[in-house]
């Protein structure tokens, strides 16, 4: 799969979030890199594979009226393809992705979201 193409699934999912919580995504970038570095993994002490990183502080975190450094999304292409998945399994592995980390953004952690089936 292309990077246009990659950018464009990606940029759909966020499209497709309901009205009240697309308006709601307030000084967050959404970003695409290939790989996490091992600099990064280690930092976060995650391991391989990661399909996503939310960096940030989540919403239910903050101070009312508080504005900081944006927020950031990071969707790992390189780590989202070497899973194999391929036409309609692909897509909904990158919209899930996605979602989970927009879900950390609204302040879910990660038992919330596998309950939800992101």
């Amino acid at each position: 799969m292309n990077d246009r193409m990659f950018e464009k699934l990606v940029r759909e999912a966020v499209e497709d979030l309901p009205r009240e919580f697309k308006d709601a995504l307030l000084n967050i970038e959404i970003v695409i890199e290939d790989f996490p570095s091992p600099d990064m993994l280690e930092e976060y002490g995650m391991e391989p594979p990661l399909l996503g990183l939310y960096e940030g502080t989540p919403l239910t975190e903050r101070e009312l009226g508080e504005v900081g450094m944006p927020d950031k999304i990071t969707i790992y292409k390189g780590e989202l393809l070497r899973m194999g998945l391929k036409g309609r399994e692909l897509v909904e592995e990158i919209r899930i992705t996605v979602l989970h980390e927009i879900g950390h953004y609204f302040g879910l952690d990660d038992d919330q979201m596998e309950e939800m089936g992101y």
